[in-house]
């Protein structure tokens, strides 16, 4: 693989980590004080990112660099990565209560397909 191709998967790999997070280029790039079309740069593997740009990707987006940089770990699933950030933010007896829901659910009964 060549440094076009490397550049262009961890570009791709980062794009899908960000969409996961739900955070906008925009806002990365005001996390990195950099332009909006940096980020946009960097997605599309034309820009090269620095070590220092890659750790604070990999925090923004809570992912290893060794996922984004080998792919040496599984995608995160966006829904469940959703789900996790959305139940972090819960008050205790919330998140109890969603709990004790999702205990009442039989597999397969949520999906609509």
């Amino acid at each position: 693989m060549n440094h076009e191709e490397a550049r262009s998967q961890i570009g791709n790999r980062l794009r899908l980590a960000r969409e996961n997070a739900g955070l906008t280029q925009s806002f990365v790039a005001r996390e990195l004080g950099l332009h909006r079309p940096a980020i946009s740069e960097i997605e599309a593997g034309r820009r090269r990112l620095s070590a220092e740009e890659l750790a604070v990707l990999c925090d923004l987006y809570d992912v290893s660099s060794a996922w984004v940089l080998e792919n040496r770990s599984e995608a995160p699933d966006a829904a469940v990565e959703l789900a996790a950030r959305r139940l972090a933010k819960l008050k205790p007896e919330d998140l109890d209560a969603v709990l004790n829901l999702l205990r009442t659910l039989k597999p397969g009964e949520s999906d609509n397909g």
